[in-house]
């Protein structure tokens, strides 16, 4: 079972969480079982739990702790057994630091923490992203797109997505739902993905990487091609070896986050 913190108020949250008595509130005409009750046994995913309210964060950390609760309006404790999967894309360093989050909570939720980075730390995923979503609203609109043109590619290759994969599947879906044919172009992206995007822009852009790269030795992009999996995997193992393992430092090289790191390293096999 699944909610998200921040599709209802606190006190509606709350009695979708632990269920309400019959009285508890105007509208409570008759007991409620919440989710954790339901899911005895199972999982709960809390979706957005970062945007949870100060008060119903205080009782998740007794639910936690004591794997025990009340419906609201009710004085008997519950006690279910229930496997808790959180999820946000909020900083808890700063949420906690501004006292928007509870720090109890934070160290009592990070059991098994997994990092996923931002989409614009993994580019290389969205071409299969993006035909992966073609073909799923190829079925569901009945449509026939059967590519992305190269220089629509580029334009969603180069945006940073501030939305993650959410916001490149909701452009995805509205391409396709405005246009009917085989393939998708440049002029069907929305503005603010094509904007600072000239044709051309791209083949400059490689010649100048791929300059630097060939001047300072470390690579040049033979005739046949070159793997980007094994060329990036191959950069982030310099990385580490030039910085003797420090991973701090060598993110920094490769200008990306410590954790974005980290995903590289388990993905390429060099954690």
């Amino acid at each position: 079972m699944n909610i998200t913190c921040t599709a209802l108020p606190e006190t509606l949250l709350e009695s979708e969480l632990f269920g309400h008595e019959r009285g508890a509130f105007t509208d409570a005409k008759q007991l409620k079982k919440g989710l954790l009750e339901l899911a005895n046994g199972g999982t709960v995913f809390l979706d957005e739990i970062g945007d949870m309210g100060m008060t119903l964060q205080s009782k998740m950390l007794r639910f936690l702790e004591e794997k025990a609760f009340k419906r609201v309006g009710g004085n008997m404790d519950l006690r279910v057994d229930v496997r808790i999967i959180a999820a946000t894309n909020k900083d808890f360093e700063k949420a906690m630091k501004s006292g928007a989050f509870r720090e109890d909570l934070y160290y009592r939720l990070k059991v098994v923490p997994i990092y996923l980075p931002a989409l614009r730390e993994r580019k290389e995923d969205i071409p299969e992203l993006v035909g992966h979503f073609v073909e799923v609203f190829n079925r569901e609109f009945r449509k026939n797109t059967q590519r992305v043109t190269p220089e629509a590619m580029s334009c969603l290759v180069r945006y940073d997505w501030p939305g993650n994969v959410r916001e490149l599947k909701n452009v995805i879906e509205r391409v396709m739902i405005l246009e009917n044919r085989e393939e998708i172009d440049v002029t069907d992206l929305p503005e603010e993905i094509v904007q600072g995007w000239e044709g051309g822009d791209d083949e400059a852009a490689e010649g100048a990487v791929g300059a630097a790269l060939s001047a300072s030795g470390l690579f040049v992009l033979p005739e046949e091609g070159v793997s980007l999996r094994d060329l990036q995997r191959e950069f982030v193992r310099q990385a580490l070896e030039r910085t003797g393992g420090n991973q701090t430092r060598a993110a920094r090289l490769l200008r990306i986050s410590r954790d974005a790191l980290r995903y590289k390293m388990k993905t390429y096999g060099l954690s």
